[in-house]
């Protein structure tokens, strides 16, 4: 069995060392395998502008944020997948980073970038990745990609068992639509979303919360509240995701019949 989790709560805008320390002092006893962040999970999200992001933004390979990370899944010898706002030469991205024991596993950059995010951020450039930890597949996507079924079925068929999803969830119906993409992709799922709201010069956001972990054929394994600071963790039985028969005549993948789904 495998344990997975995710921490939910209300990061505070540009206070990086303050949410490092909320995030460490939620984690330092945990028992998990994979415990999974929000999107953004220490800069804030609701950015003015480029210069605001870029001033926040860090370089993963010299930051003392991901330091600080990697030494607590040596102490506690777990992985951790957050959201994260990664500086690269000139440009940022919107980030999610596999980060286990020995550093930095891999990186996925946002490819489906949010309403105002296109105004601030780099578009992602990695490609939808899978990398293995202890036997795990594991998928990253962040946000607003759960909109685009082919991001969840991309990572499936490149054998994804679970996607681990940093959030900052504004719109109404993520939550819903994680159970059908664990359905149709037979994988787990581990959203983990902030609540709380962000007023910034140019608005409001308020988030929904509701982090959740799915398993394949739908299951909701949890829900956390709206509006409240959780650490949830679960076991899960890998094997569930990689048995894709539907029913002894049918598979998910063998099925497929891919000829037909180019637009004429």
């Amino acid at each position: 069995m495998t344990r997975v989790g995710y921490f939910q709560f209300d990061p505070q805008f540009g206070k990086v060392d303050k949410n490092l320390e909320t995030v460490l002092g939620a984690l330092n006893k945990v028992d998990v395998d994979i415990m999974v962040l929000p999107e953004l999970a220490f800069s804030g999200y609701y950015f003015t502008n480029r210069d605001e992001l870029e001033s926040l933004a860090e370089n993963p390979k010299s930051s003392q944020t991901i330091d600080a990370l990697v030494g607590l899944c040596k102490e506690r010898d777990f992985y951790i997948v957050t959201g994260f706002a990664e500086k690269s030469e000139e440009r940022v991205f919107n980030s999610a980073l596999l980060l286990g024991p020995k550093g930095i596993v891999t990186t996925y950059r946002k490819t489906h970038l949010f309403n105002t995010e296109k105004k601030v951020f780099d578009k992602g450039d990695t490609g939808f990745v899978v990398s293995t930890v202890r036997g795990v597949s594991i998928g990253m996507m962040i946000c607003f990609d759960w909109v685009f079924p082919e991001a969840a079925r991309t990572l499936a068929l490149k054998g994804a068992d679970i996607i681990c999803h940093p959030s900052n969830l504004v719109l109404a119906y993520c939550q819903r639509a994680m159970l059908t993409r664990c359905i149709e992709n037979l994988i787990f799922a581990v959203t983990a979303n902030r609540y709380g709201t962000e007023k910034r010069p140019q608005g409001t956001l308020s988030f929904s919360g509701q982090s959740q972990v799915v398993a394949p054929r739908g299951k909701l394994f949890h829900r956390s509240a709206k509006d409240e600071e959780e650490c949830f963790v679960c076991e899960i039985d890998i094997a569930q995701a990689r048995d894709k028969k539907i029913t002894p005549n049918n598979h998910l993948f063998f099925d497929r019949r891919s000829e037909f789904y180019e637009l004429s």
